[in-house]
């Protein structure tokens, strides 16, 4: 699958329905990304230009989802084809619309990761994370239609095969239909090769065999898309929880900043409290030295004076 990474996938289909006689779409391209990358407006403030682009995605998820719906209509036409040339128009047109849809769907996956880049913590982290949860939920949801249609249809193809195939040997056993719609290996085309050789109705026998080629073509172009529509499944599964992952991530990290700066502010609040306390104890330890060295030195002039008393002199 091709990773083009693409822009704003703004066609409008125009001419997307199809005219009844003709049953023809005509696909329009897509506009090529803007200078900026995001396909929308060169402002510089990243969360606008987030918000461009989301919705240009959200946009081109609608252009998938209609060219869904057209390819479900193109397999219709297909199982209801009356002519060799209708066949082959509409086979035509429905190759040109599956590839389309294989760069678009493609082109939305890397749009999708690209968005997926986390911008750091904060309120926008988390308004970031709701809008691609959206983007993310309504892709998904658009594969999933999408493969619904094809094994739909495939169903529908198979069921056609066998139809052909029992036109040609009515009395096929269960392991000989089976044989046939698998085809696997080829093996299935020689068992209606040979039931063609003892039919009695050759003409309707090869117009089956004709068919029946037709439908083993259509129905590995099917499996083919399912196949790469499972894997871009699971891709952006895979992304959306690493997206959790490095959400939580940031989130846990802001809350850890936050926590040591508390408990950082709460240390320097105990260390002032501390500080003015030993400063307070230092005055008290300072005005108690010089109230024991006063009461020192009165205490030592009491004794003196009371050991030796003043003599008072005699008059003569």
């Amino acid at each position: 699958m091709g990773h083009d990474r693409l822009a704003a996938l703004r066609a409008q289909r125009s001419n997307a329905t199809p005219d009844p006689g003709q049953g023809v779409y005509e696909m329009q391209p897509h506009p090529s990304p803007s200078a900026n990358g995001t396909g929308h407006g060169t402002g510089t403030d990243p969360l606008s230009a987030f918000y461009a682009e989301a919705t240009a995605i959200q946009e081109s998820i609608q252009d998938f989802d209609n060219n869904v719906t057209h390819i479900a209509e193109f397999h219709s036409r297909s199982l209801n084809a009356l002519d060799d040339a209708a066949t082959q128009a509409n086979a035509t047109q429905l190759e040109r619309l599956t590839d389309e849809t294989r760069q678009l769907s493609n082109s939305l996956a890397n749009r999708i990761r690209a968005l997926e880049k986390p911008a750091g913590a904060g309120p926008d982290a988390q308004i970031r994370k709701n809008r691609i949860d959206v983007v993310q939920t309504k892709f998904m949801a658009t594969l999933q239609r999408y493969q619904e249609v094809e094994r739909q249809y495939r169903q529908q193809y198979r069921q056609r095969v066998e139809r052909q195939f029992k036109i040609v040997k009515p009395d096929a056993t269960p392991d000989e239909v089976a044989a046939v719609v698998n085809d696997d290996q080829g093996g299935g085309s020689q068992i209606f090769a040979q039931a063609i050789s003892s039919s009695t109705r050759y003409g309707d026998s090869r117009a089956a065999y004709r068919e029946v080629q037709e439908r083993h073509q259509d129905i590995r172009r099917i499996e083919q898309t399912l196949g790469e529509l499972a894997q871009l499944f699971n891709d952006m599964g895979t992304l959306l929880g690493e997206q959790e992952e490095k959400i939580d991530a940031i989130e846990t990290a802001a809350a850890g900043v936050a926590h040591d700066t508390e408990g950082g502010q709460r240390h320097t609040e105990v260390a002032v409290k501390h500080a003015r306390s030993a400063r307070r104890k230092r005055w008290i330890c300072f005005w108690l030295t010089i109230i024991i060295i006063l009461a020192a030195v009165g205490i030592g002039v009491g004794v003196y004076f009371s050991q030796h008393p003043v003599k008072s002199s005699s008059s003569g």
